[in-house]
């Protein structure tokens, strides 16, 4: 107990002095300037470097960070074979970036015209493997063919032919190999329940899974409930998430994001014990917090109950997060649900608070606040009542006291019962009642 109160002692002290004058301690808030989207596009490679490019490019207000998405997404697809997607990008630039980002139709035409030919050179060899019936040249063969049509952006043609392969694999990395290949089709596509389905058939052959693959398999997973909004799982996955992740999945994640995706659903959806335990106290997930500072403190911040800080964080962070083709639908939700935590987190050591105090604490003002804790306390998550007169929050806490009284008294009738039933049981039995009526009968 002493422990206890120690801790809701400390606990209390940071509240107070948050919610007071500014602290002595004055570190930098790191985040905030705008997005450097070279910096951010060299954390990928791939389809998912494009996409991405092109997400910053439809949804920033900026026009020179739009300017500059699209002229790296317009090298970064001339360097491979999709010609779908670079005749979108080079709609999107509409000549706004020169003479030297317009429509190339000559290597449109190039690239079109090698596609049919490995298309057909496919075509024979795959026909032959499957006259001469050889399990691993026809699961090579549609290997290359989902390869194929993954460079030339016919995702769904892909999709299918890595699921061909799975009735010709004769080894567990032949069948781990298959998942990968349609679990990142599957994410590029949206499609995220074949995600979570074929991480599961991963997982079902362990003895193939090396530590980098099953770090894989976590994040897939992790980005799956995430689109569903199952933050709670989402967090689990991308804390299990192990070092050995590096940057060998950047054709689908960053190693920050794991950090980024994996903390603010924690935060979101973790209670405090979970989130000391699971997330500040995890040895694995703080390498890769610390590679991503701003979320690293306002976890930190938030544990601390420093507040201001805490939400000064979330706001800088907020407009680089609404840029991430991801966590883009999930960021007002999980920000809404911080600040909900927040809120109770606040008020639950106090009997009753000021509603100026804590307004300042959370830098919003009390006409904001009193709205934001009335539909808490509708919600039934915080048990207290206002007092809009004075701007104080009284608690509803149970009477311990007269709780703990009552629980003796309950306890004291059940023993009291059983006792009476256990004697009236031997009495019976000493007199031989049951039997004497046995024998009238």
């Amino acid at each position: 107990m002493d422990a206890e109160d120690e801790h809701s002692n400390s606990m209390m002290e940071e509240i107070y002095s948050n919610g007071g004058e500014e602290s002595t301690r004055s570190r930098p808030i790191i985040s905030g300037e705008q997005l450097d989207v070279e910096a951010y596009a060299s954390l990928y490679q791939g389809r998912t470097k494009i996409t991405r490019l092109m997400f910053i490019a439809d949804h920033c207000d900026n026009a020179s960070m739009q300017m500059e998405a699209l002229r790296m997404a317009y090298d970064e697809i001339k360097k491979g074979e999709n010609t779908q997607l670079f005749r979108e990008v080079v709609k999107k630039i509409d000549g706004r970036l020169g003479p030297n980002y317009t429509m190339d139709e000559g290597w449109c035409d190039s690239v079109d015209r090698r596609a049919e030919q490995r298309k057909e050179k496919l075509e024979n060899e795959l026909n032959a493997y499957r006259t001469n019936l050889i399990k691993e040249s026809i699961r090579m063969g549609y290997n290359d063919f989902g390869d194929f049509y993954y460079a030339h952006g016919a995702l769904g043609d892909a999709f299918k032919s890595y699921v061909r392969t799975r009735d010709y694999c004769t080894t567990s990395k032949h069948i781990i190999h298959m998942c990968m290949s349609a679990i990142l089709v599957s994410i590029e596509m949206g499609q995220f329940t074949h995600v979570t389905s074929y991480v599961s058939k991963a997982e079902q052959t362990p003895e193939a899974l090396e530590p980098v693959t099953i770090a894989k398999l976590r994040c897939a997973a992790g980005l799956a409930h995430l689109e569903s909004k199952k933050y709670k799982l989402a967090a689990r996955k991308f804390l299990e998430v192990a070092p050995d992740l590096g940057n060998s999945y950047n054709e689908v994640i960053a190693a920050q994001d794991v950090a980024t995706y994996g903390g603010l659903c924690a935060l979101a959806s973790f209670d405090r014990a979970e989130l000391k335990s699971k997330v500040i106290d995890n040895v694995n997930f703080r390498n890769f917090l610390e590679l991503v500072p701003e979320v690293r403190e306002l976890i930190n911040d938030f544990y601390s109950s420093r507040y201001a800080s805490c939400l000064d964080y979330l706001g800088n962070l907020k407009a680089n997060l609404l840029l991430d083709i991801h966590l883009h639908d999930h960021v007002e939700t999980l920000y809404d649900q911080i600040r909900n935590k927040a809120l109770i987190q606040y008020t639950h050591p106090f009997v009753s608070v000021d509603l100026h105090m804590m307004a300042n604490a959370f830098k919003t003002t009390v006409a904001g606040l009193e709205k934001e804790l009335e539909a808490l306390i509708t919600d039934n998550q915080i048990q207290a009542r206002i007092d809009s007169h004075n701007k104080i929050l009284y608690a509803r806490h149970a009477d311990q006291r007269n709780a703990t009284f009552q629980r003796v008294l309950q306890t004291g009738k059940e023993f009291d019962q059983d006792v009476r039933a256990m004697l009236l049981r031997a009495n019976l039995l000493k007199h031989e009642y049951n039997l004497r009526a046995s024998r009238k009968l």
